[in-house]
């Protein structure tokens, strides 16, 4: 397999390295990966994450461990163990979906190694796409507002709703992103604050219980967030606090986008109601740990929930940023989505 460098993800010498995001932004250290166990604890402690990027790491994996020797019944438990490991993410289930028709060739290793190169290179492809066709909805001096991570360490290019950002400044130079932190995991405070610092891009992180009084003070014209997987309605999951934002946005009238590549989408699922949303650990609400260090604040018998995405319907949605163009609510109305 050629070389393939992404910001948190790279395939080196015959090597799959990923960049544990978990200790972001103070620390970068690079995993070796040469198992199916070893990617499925990077990809459950979010040492990898982002849709995008979880569904390319499992297809490198895959395709590494072909050419390493690995029989098509030993891929294809890998296949099938790697699609499991998160339920909310549908990137990781189209990805290993092509892997598996990659194996039934004759020479599958060729075959697995060629779907790997092109999947990555695809959503190269892809974050450039959305990310110029949502640039051309941002104007000079806009505040825009965003949640979690979107740019490019979460996917193998520029990045979704972080990505628009990017080439919406190199056009403009003159906008200003408030940042949610994102609880539970501050993926806001920690990663997209180091991408917008590392690209000299304006920025001003937030809690995220302030996005309401910013919107009623009319400091935010805009807001881009990412997805995880979109239905057919275009009803959609993304980090959780996602929905909460849609629905100060209708409230304060602030245009609201949803910035997501075709691999996003699940026109099987005919709206959200049908999308599994993966519950996550219990000492993800209780503390905080990681690079900032260990602290636990709540009781040791606290009862948590603590769902990992929220499920945003279309209704609440100005328009759908994909590669393929940017939709309204009329068009999603009339099933553009499941037409793609």
């Amino acid at each position: 397999m050629q070389n393939l460098l992404a910001r948190s993800l790279k395939y080196q010498d015959g090597k799959l390295y990923v960049l544990d995001q978990y200790l972001l932004p103070h620390e970068q250290h690079w995993h070796l990966c040469n198992s199916v166990s070893e990617m499925q604890a990077l990809i459950l402690s979010l040492k990898v994450r982002g849709a995008p990027l979880i569904g390319l790491a499992a297809t490198l994996l895959v395709a590494h461990l072909a050419e390493q020797g690995g029989s098509q019944a030993e891929l294809a438990q890998a296949i099938d163990e790697l699609e499991a490991t998160r339920p909310t993410a549908v990137n990781l289930m189209h990805c290993m979906k092509q892997m598996r028709e990659a194996l039934k060739q004759t020479a599958f290793v060729d075959a697995l190694v060629t779907a790997a190169e092109r999947l990555f290179n695809e959503d190269v492809a892809l974050c450039d796409a959305m990310a110029k066709l949502g640039a051309e909805l941002v104007k000079p001096g806009e505040n825009i507002l965003t949640h979690c991570n979107t740019g490019a360490l979460a996917t193998a290019g520029v990045g979704t709703a972080l990505g628009v950002i990017y080439h919406a400044h190199q056009q403009h130079g003159d906008i200003h992103v408030w940042v949610d932190e994102t609880r539970p995991l501050l993926q806001g405070g920690r990663l997209t604050a180091f991408e917008l610092e590392s690209w000299h891009i304006p920025y001003t992180l937030i809690c995220d219980n302030m996005a309401a009084s910013l919107m009623a003070a009319g400091k935010v014209d805009k807001i881009f967030v990412g997805a995880d997987r979109i239905a057919a309605n275009g009803d959609f999951a993304n980090k959780v606090g996602t929905y909460n934002l849609a629905v100060l946005a209708h409230f304060h009238g602030v245009e609201f986008y949803v910035v997501a590549p075709t691999t996003t989408l699940d026109v099987d699922c005919p709206d959200g109601q049908h999308i599994p949303i993966e519950q996550r650990a219990a000492t993800e609400v209780t503390g905080v740990s990681g690079s900032f260090g260990d602290c636990q604040w709540a009781p040791n018998n606290a009862q948590v929930f603590n769902p990992a995405f929220d499920v945003t319907p279309a209704k609440l949605v100005t328009g759908w940023v994909l590669n393929t163009g940017v939709y309204d609510q009329g068009q999603v109305a009339e099933g553009a989505l499941k037409a793609l």
